[in-house]
């Protein structure tokens, strides 16, 4: 085995490896999952990853996987709309001014199938690493029983990263106070609530709730207690749903839900030799607004063009501390702030501190140049390199 080896085929690793063969790199994902997930994960996509993933050919057919947000919206438990912000204000800073709602896992067959057509890529299901250790020139990678080689190792092996344990390095993270519910319906809600847009972050003090639109359903996310008593259980999701949309008169229909613990934690540095770290391998955040997986595939991108120009000789190895400090920074920075920020007092009972915070986002929805640097921010399109040079966002 020569090249770059990949482990995990989720949509960090799949970006990684097609960035790599599109440039010509000899590059094998090894996952060890007989096949991609499946399962419910982030489902949110911002404009300046749908930049990336057009420049990987797969953009439009996600788009049409997908449920197009063009306004994001602030309501009461009242009905009242708070703030509302229409993302075509974007226009000129993206190709994609608007946020896509769509299963993460609409996009890993589709990075699969570009893969498939690059003769420098091969895709191994079903095969599990076990270990990895510095061997001279390269990595020595172990599958079972047997020691293979490569040039250089990108870890997109998740949270639990098999990688990071083997190599000993520390991953010190802390547990939010709150964790994530998602309760699933079927149910019209932008019929049962007039002029609902397809992201609307209610804040109430009696009832704080995120409603995302999708294709083929809604999801209503709130933060609850991490020692709640048995939260999934029929007559709890049920209360939670009434409590959150007091308006609808009209029965709402469950069709699942589920929870998730929340925590945070950073990587100390994204390389360890020949060893590159990238998605959620590399760092944890809050999951609001998808902002980790977003960053993730970022990550992956710009890897993928950073070690292809390593391997072909058109920049030397320091470049990759760059990506690494580079991308370690973004999150420090930016995103976890940024994440942090949009969950920040959504369950705080104070009236006073929940009016103080609409007010200054209604400030925002009535100035067009606010708004503009508001959404490009939020839409992650000052952490790409190179793909945002108004110093409104760059510096602020």
């Amino acid at each position: 085995m020569n090249g770059v080896v990949v482990v995990g085929a989720g949509p960090v690793g799949l970006a990684a490896a097609l960035t790599l063969a599109r440039a010509g790199v000899p590059v094998t994902v090894l996952e060890r999952e007989p096949g991609l997930a499946s399962q419910s994960r982030a489902s949110t996509f911002h404009p300046a990853t749908l930049d990336l993933l057009d420049d990987l050919g797969v953009a439009e057919q996600l788009i049409s996987r997908g449920r197009i947000v063009e306004r994001v919206q602030w309501r009461d438990r009242a009905g009242s709309v708070l703030a509302e912000m229409g993302m075509g204000s974007l226009d000129g800073l993206t190709r994609h001014p608007f946020r896509l709602h769509a299963e993460q896992s609409s996009l890993t067959p589709l990075l699969l199938a570009a893969l498939s057509d690059c003769p420098e890529a091969d895709v191994r299901f079903g095969t599990r690493v076990d270990g990895v250790a510095e061997g001279g020139t390269g990595v020595r990678i172990r599958i079972g029983h047997t020691w293979t080689r490569a040039k250089y190792v990108i870890a997109a092996d998740g949270a639990h990263s098999t990688v990071r344990r083997s190599l000993g390095l520390p991953f010190p993270r802390s547990s939010y106070p709150t964790q994530a519910l998602r309760v699933f319906t079927d149910s019209p809600l932008d019929q049962l609530l007039p002029r609902l847009a397809p992201l609307t972050y209610v804040r109430d003090v009696g009832q704080s709730c995120s409603l995302l639109a999708l294709r083929d359903h809604w999801r209503i996310v709130v933060r609850i207690p991490c020692d709640a008593r048995d939260p999934l259980s029929a007559a709890n999701v049920s209360e939670l749903v009434r409590r959150a949309l007091p308006g609808v008169r009209r029965p709402v229909r469950v069709i699942g839900a589920d929870r998730y613990g929340l925590a945070r934690g950073v990587l100390s540095s994204y390389r360890c030799g020949r060893v590159l770290f990238a998605g959620d391998a590399a760092h944890l955040t809050s999951t609001a607004g998808g902002l980790n997986m977003n960053a993730g595939i970022h990550d992956a991108v710009d890897l993928g063009h950073v070690l292809a120009n390593v391997l072909g000789g058109r920049a030397g190895v320091d470049a990759l501390d760059a990506w690494a400090w580079r991308r370690r920074a973004v999150l420090l920075e930016r995103v976890i702030p940024r994440s942090e920020a949009r969950v920040a007092g959504v369950q705080d009972r104070n009236t006073a501190k929940l009016a103080a915070a609409m007010a200054g986002l209604r400030a925002i929805a009535g100035d067009p140049e606010a708004t503009r640097v508001y959404l490009a921010q939020a839409s992650m399109l000052d952490t790409v390199p190179h793909s945002f040079t108004s110093p409104a966002v760059r510096h602020s």
